[in-house]
């Protein structure tokens, strides 16, 4: 009797491990796909693709693993901020969502953009997102890494990035000019203060105002839409805290 006993512990317990999966060794090829909805408790210590062993300790299929080597920040052309990440193994990874908060209380994170995953592989793949013409401030990225069957973990960079405010007062050139009949025209503040931005025809009569308003210091772009006006020769000015700066556009319809 007690032998029966012993044996049915023991087929018990190997009916169990057998139900969970459990090995040392699992193998999934490049390109094939894993249910991990059918084998959240499937755990190896490694996993073969391509022929290689890729990952060490415990890796469990219910959360797909990406190894993230790297994830860096730097500041490009003063307003945009370039992230860069590199990745070791990825199995299944759909992509990433790129997300972004100021980086003071109460801030809650946004999406900002998507980069493609590279599936499943064991090659070390380099990514870049470039966040585009940000205001002055402090922000913090963090990548929310998504496999195909919608798992996801995040990777945050460690240190918050800093847009810093020019250093002076700046008027830009408008574009696209010729306006036709739309253009943009960016403006540099350093310090919080009025800002006044005003369309003047060849005979320096004031017929359009594009910004009248106080502005925090930082980089902006007014938006000039000339539907309503005659093709021809204008000048705008641009006034704040005392300096002022005027350019000359051509509007083309």
């Amino acid at each position: 009797m007690r032998t029966l006993i012993i044996l049915a512990i023991i087929l018990i317990t190997l009916l169990t491990l057998l139900t969970k999966g459990q090995t040392s060794n699992i193998t999934y090829e490049a390109g094939s796909s894993v249910d991990v909805g059918a084998n959240a408790d499937v755990c190896a210590d490694q996993i073969l693709i391509n022929g290689s062993w890729s990952g060490s300790g415990t890796i469990c299929l219910g959360a797909l693993p990406v190894t993230l080597l790297s994830f860096t920040a730097s500041v490009a052309n003063r307003v945009d901020v370039v992230l860069t990440w590199q990745t070791g193994v990825e199995l299944n990874n759909s992509g990433f969502d790129v997300e972004r908060r100021v980086d003071k209380d109460g801030s809650s994170w946004e999406k900002t953009g998507f980069a493609q995953g590279s599936g499943t592989t064991n090659e070390p793949v380099t990514y870049t997102f470039t966040n585009k013409k940000l205001q002055t401030g402090s922000y913090k990225y963090r990548l929310k890494q998504i496999d195909y069957n919608g798992s996801y973990e995040y990777f945050e960079l460690e240190s918050a990035i800093t847009i810093q405010p020019p250093n002076t007062f700046a008027l830009g050139q408008n574009y696209p000019n010729p306006s036709n009949p739309k253009s943009k025209i960016e403006y540099e503040i350093p310090l919080k203060g009025k800002v006044h931005i005003s369309l003047y025809n060849l005979l320096g009569q004031e017929i359009l105002t594009l910004v009248n308003e106080i502005k925090d210091a930082g980089y902006y772009t007014a938006e000039f839409d000339g539907s309503n006006l005659a093709s021809g020769v204008y000048f705008y000015r641009f006034i704040s805290d005392g300096f002022t700066s005027t350019k000359k556009m051509l509007l083309v319809k």
